[in-house]
């Protein structure tokens, strides 16, 4: 059960490779390929959204890969916030962080 007050972020959300009906949930202008749960977590922290990690997670849409999730702040939107995770972890893989 997630806590009150935080959003689930999974990894699929903000993945270029996976389509909006196996769980993106941004454009794929947005998006990035792959992101792991450590770029998920690093990019929150940088944005100031206090993540709580879960890497024993499974994305029900993906139920046989475990591949983790973050719990986050519920300051916006989750659209909103996914797309400022993808932009912070695409900032951080060209090796521009502001």
């Amino acid at each position: 059960m997630k806590e009150k007050g935080k959003l689930v972020i999974w990894p699929a959300y903000i993945d270029k490779t996976k389509s909006r009906s196996k769980g993106r949930i941004i454009s794929r202008k947005s998006s990035v390929v792959e992101p792991s749960l450590k770029e998920l977590r690093l990019a929150a922290e940088k944005l100031g959204l206090n993540p709580e990690v879960e890497a024993d997670k499974a994305y029900p849409k993906s139920w046989w890969e475990s591949s983790g999730r973050i719990l986050i702040d519920n300051s916006a939107p989750k659209t909103v916030l996914s797309r400022k995770i993808s932009n912070a972890i695409k900032d951080a893989r060209s090796g521009s962080g502001k």
